[in-house]
């Protein structure tokens, strides 16, 4: 079977679904002509202006767990602070240079009809395929009426949207920010101004740290420090809920593109699954490079063969019926966990989660003499055993076990 990632959102061609969103990744002409030449299906240009764009030093802040760096991304960079016809040249010359990608402009201006309507107009200009309306970053430009202060707003998202939909002659991308109480109500805001499609997430709104030696907020500039916009593998799970409750709503209906924490093949799946048409990614980049699209497009072409899958639209959305209230769920069907004896470390790691932590279902049986598991480590100890009457099925002994596929979670016989 020929498998084919060739992709078309919101009319929007590109050779894949793997798009770099609006950021320091795509920040130069350098920058995004690399990432074409890499294999990356298209380019949402870092947010350009007409406004003065001051940015600060440092900017980023991240959490690591253990030895995984760069779990999640703090930054308090603001959009692009190169000149706007700088930006607009390169932009004209790369999507020149590569007429089959995907180049979007992500914009932004103060408030006023003229101000949003002359962006649209230079961006379109460069022949780029869509403008992205920046309508979503947390920090610096929301206390200047820009960013999120708009995109909290349903009136100001439909009418700036409609704003730049009278101007435009290309696509209109609305990007959302996720700090809102239900981002539905903004997706169908920006459904009555015109849009063409939505963007989302942007980034969450936190405080990463703070040092506890000099007792300052990570990052700081001279000591101070502020909000800012978190991004990274730590937010994809709220990301794929954002995503589906836009893409499974009736009354938005428009292709959107799954922004946050897609660092592999499988994260893009999931978002797709779940509705999006393209993803877009930053953070990834930021911390690996151009590189892993490589990755990326051999993984999902190879897990699309494996799956009988030809096309992404094959498969996009196919898990948003799944999605349902909780009220739809059926309190009969019950699984309870299973341990294999034989692959079992005799860590403990179980036991002590679910006495302490959860139902009391694991009980410890009598010493055992030492011996080898499946794996060939040495196990010794105590033996572990569930207590069917009282597991619960709640995943969590299977989700800290240290050995893949030891502890399983059965359906129990109705």
């Amino acid at each position: 079977m020929t498998v084919s990632l060739a992709t078309n959102f919101a009319g929007i061609s590109s050779p894949n679904p793997f798009w770099l969103a609006a950021g320091p990744p795509t920040n130069t002409i350098g920058q995004v002509r690399r990432a074409f030449e890499a294999g990356w299906g298209g380019a949402v240009w870092k947010t350009v202006t007409r406004e003065e764009i001051v940015n600060v030093s440092s900017r980023y802040g991240a959490i690591q767990v253990g030895e995984q760096r760069v779990v999640g991304l703090n930054n308090i960079e603001l959009i692009s602070d190169r000149p706007l016809e700088e930006n607009l040249a390169e932009i004209q010359q790369v999507k020149h240079e590569f007429p089959d990608r995907a180049v979007v402009v992500s914009i932004m201006a103060r408030s006023e009809r003229s101000a949003w309507q002359e962006m649209v107009k230079a961006a379109q200009d460069t022949g780029a395929d869509a403008v992205e309306l920046n309508f979503g970053c947390p920090h610096g430009l929301s206390e200047r009426r820009m960013g999120s202060a708009v995109g909290q707003v349903p009136q100001y998202t439909e009418m700036i949207t409609g704003w730049c939909r009278e101007a435009a002659s290309v696509p209109v991308i609305v990007k959302l920010t996720p700090n809102v109480t239900d981002i539905r109500d903004i997706g169908r805001a920006a459904r009555r101004g015109g849009a063409d499609a939505l963007s989302l997430i942007n980034t969450i709104n936190s405080i990463v740290g703070v040092d506890l030696d000099t007792l300052l907020p990570r990052p700081h500039v001279a000591g101070l420090g502020t909000h800012g916009g978190y991004c990274g593998p730590a937010v994809k799970p709220i990301a794929l809920h954002l995503v589906s409750s836009v893409a499974s709503d009736p009354e938005i209906g428009l292709p959107v593109s799954g922004i946050g924490g897609v660092d592999s093949w499988s994260a893009a799946a999931e978002f797709m699954l779940l509705g999006a048409g393209c993803v877009q990614v930053c953070t990834a980049v930021m911390h690996h490079g151009f590189g892993i699209v490589r990755d990326l497009i051999a993984g999902l072409k190879g897990w699309m063969e494996a799956k009988g899958f030809a096309a992404p639209s094959d498969f996009m959305g196919r898990t948003l019926p799944r999605i349902v209230p909780f009220s739809r769920l059926d309190p009969s069907y019950r699984v309870t966990a299973r341990i294999d004896q034989a692959a079992c470390i005799r860590c403990g790691a179980c036991y002590t989660a679910c006495e302490d932590g959860c139902y009391q279902a694991i009980r410890r049986a009598a010493a055992v003499p030492q011996a080898f598991s499946a794996a060939g480590t040495a196990a010794g100890g105590y033996a572990y055993q569930v207590d069917e009457q009282r597991c619960v099925g709640c995943n969590m002994c299977s989700l800290i076990c240290p050995v893949p596929g030891c502890i399983t979670m059965r359906p129990l016989e109705r």
